[in-house]
């Protein structure tokens, strides 16, 4: 064994090289070779110099310095940029030599005064996706600096650079508008950024490729590919198409330059890692206008059945954006003004009482659907919205009908408009229309909640308890924060008393109480198992809560037979009630 030691040191690495170099060189190389060596001599290594830097080497178009202070790094790469600017002021674009900066602070290894390391990969690639003229640096470097630098900083959110292991985050270092020097900002952040549509919109961009396995690159385009196609099939979503989001494949990527390009929200981006037969897919939703990150997760899939893995990445990140979108929606509509909704908005605010399960919210969710409709009689949502709240009242079918037939009406690819309708159906005891507009609803979006949800509950109040079980779980593992999530619940503990499993019944219906304890409709399946169960005093006390919650939805549920339950269903119903102490 050796007993040399290396050499380290904590350090701020700055790495540069020229934009477009070898189109330079190929057009006219004995002029670029003569006018990089005078810059070099003028500005860059001046500035070097100056601010107590040490050139490590050189590359040609390139070089590597090691400072041992950020701010000094920092200080050097905006002077040698603004110095730049000026040389290049009166010459024509295709001519020009424009560096592109990186800058990381980390630890570095010294071996015969070249340095290696972390350290240096990583200046190295933040400069590799700087804007020519630009200056990209990590976190590391940006909390050494901030405060000390009369510069500007934009956030470019977590980066996933090649060959390093995990995302990092980068800034990009503006120069000061004040100070009369050239911007630093690339052109890009100054065009006219496009008009939002008026529904939740998402980029999906090309995953990077991030393994030494060319063949990979078809494998990460196809997971990108795919999961475009299956956000399409998403009517509340505008998706953009698969051309102008691989238009930025090869490029160093800014979220919120993606986000004004293509005018949209929101934007999905990702990478593979191949090793051996395993591969890992990241992928990250990310709000456009803030950085934000909304989701981000990872897949670590075994490789032998490779379009298997495709189809199970895709469905499996597909499946959780949609949610977190709407969430996200949700969110941003709560935090505005009722007078300032748009039409989105104002649906976004009622789907949010929807969830919330009481008379109350019930009520304000029918006025924010209402004014959804007011604002924009031809947009489908607000119709489905207040069909959707009118289901939950009594004597209302035909209304409720009426109005998802108009979200159908304006809007017949909207799945969640054939889901609305086919509960619609059901309730007036249409099982055999509910369930083909269920399995409509599918055909367009089979990864909707919502239409796993319709057909479970048409399967179990059709005398197909079990089938709807399957289509409900489904529901919930697609959506388990889904606004109607308290529906669900109830349907599953509606789904298990026909099966008579009468323990699921109590499981499912005590999950409902807890989590929705003003919704009325599970204490009385919860009391009707019990009864069952031969359990009296719970039974009891189930049903006492039963009838207190909400005398009427009580009454009407047990008096007289809702026309979507069959006969033998509803006396299988009262049977248990009665075991219970109904008197009725």
């Amino acid at each position: 064994m050796t007993d040399e030691r290396v050499a380290r040191r904590l350090a701020a690495v700055l790495a540069a090289d020229v934009a477009g170099y070898s189109r330079l060189m190929g057009g006219d190389e004995e002029g670029t070779l003569a006018r990089l060596k005078a810059v070099r001599k003028a500005i860059v290594d001046f500035k070097i110099e100056q601010h107590r830097g040490r050139i490590v080497k050189t590359t040609g178009d390139g070089l590597l310095v090691e400072f041992a202070s950020a701010v000094d790094a920092a200080r050097c790469a905006l002077e040698v940029q603004s110095g730049m600017a000026e040389q290049n002021a009166g010459v024509p674009q295709d001519k020009r030599i424009e560096f592109r900066i990186g800058i990381h602070v980390g630890d570095i290894i010294i071996d015969d005064n070249d340095i290696f390391g972390d350290g240096v990969n990583i200046a190295a690639r933040l400069e590799g996706i700087a804007e020519p003229g630009g200056i990209c640096i990590s976190d590391d470097a940006h909390r050494q600096i901030r405060g000390k630098v009369d510069i500007g900083f934009s956030d470019m959110g977590p980066q996933t650079l090649k060959n390093i292991t995990e995302p990092m985050r980068a800034w990009r270092l503006l120069m000061d508008a004040g100070s009369g020097t050239p911007s630093a900002k690339p052109s890009l952040e100054v065009a006219q950024p496009l008009a939002l549509p008026d529904k939740p919109s998402i980029a999906v961009l090309p995953f990077q490729n991030m393994s030494v396995d060319p063949e990979q690159e078809f494998f990460a385009d196809g997971i990108a590919e795919d999961i475009i196609t299956a956000l399409s099939r998403y009517s509340s979503l505008f998706v953009i198409a698969r051309d102008s989001c691989f238009s930025f494949k090869g490029r160093a990527v800014d979220v919120k330059q993606v986000g004004r390009e293509l005018g949209v929200r929101y934007v999905l981006e990702g990478s593979l890692r191949k090793s051996g037969n395993r591969v890992r897919v990241t992928a990250q939703l990310v709000e456009a206008e803030t950085g934000n990150h909304v989701w981000a997760e990872r897949y670590d899939r075994d490789l032998a059945e490779i379009f298997s893995v495709q189809d199970e990445i895709t469905q499996a990140t597909t499946i959780a954006i949609a949610p977190a979108i709407a969430e996200a929606e949700q969110q941003r509509a709560m935090r505005k003004p009722p007078a300032s909704l748009d039409a989105w908005g104002a649906y976004q605010r009622g789907m949010w009482h929807l969830g919330k399960a009481s008379a109350g919210d019930d009520d304000l969710a029918g006025k924010f659907f209402q004014q959804a409709i007011d604002l924009d009689p031809m947009f489908a949502g607000g119709y489905i919205g207040l069909s959707a709240v009118l289901s939950r009242a009594k004597g209302t079918q035909i209304r409720e009908e009426e109005l998802a037939r108009r979200a159908v009406a304006l809007d017949s690819g909207n799945a969640e408009a054939h889901s609305r309708l086919a509960l619609a159906l059901n309730a007036r005891g249409d099982h055999q229309g509910a369930r083909a507009q269920a399995e409509r609803a599918l055909e367009l979006c089979p990864n909707l909640a919502a239409a796993h949800g319709a057909l479970g509950v048409i399967l179990a109040y059709s005398g197909r308890p079990k089938e709807g079980l399957a289509a409900l779980e489904t529901c919930i593992r697609l959506d388990p924060r889904d606004p109607s999530l308290v529906n669900r619940l109830n349907q599953f503990a509606l789904a298990h008393y026909f099966c008579r499993d009468y323990e699921g019944t109590v499981e499912a219906a005590e999950r409902a109480i807890r989590s929705f304890p003003d919704f009325p409709s599970p204490y009385r399946w919860l009391a009707a198992a019990l009864g069952e169960l031969g359990r009296a005093a719970e039974a009891k006390e189930a049903l006492e809560k039963a009838i207190t919650v909400s005398p009427a939805s009580f009454e009407f549920q047990v008096r007289d037979r809702p026309p979507w339950f069959r006969p033998e269903d509803h006396a299988h119903m009262l049977d248990g009630l009665r075991k219970a102490g109904w008197q009725g």
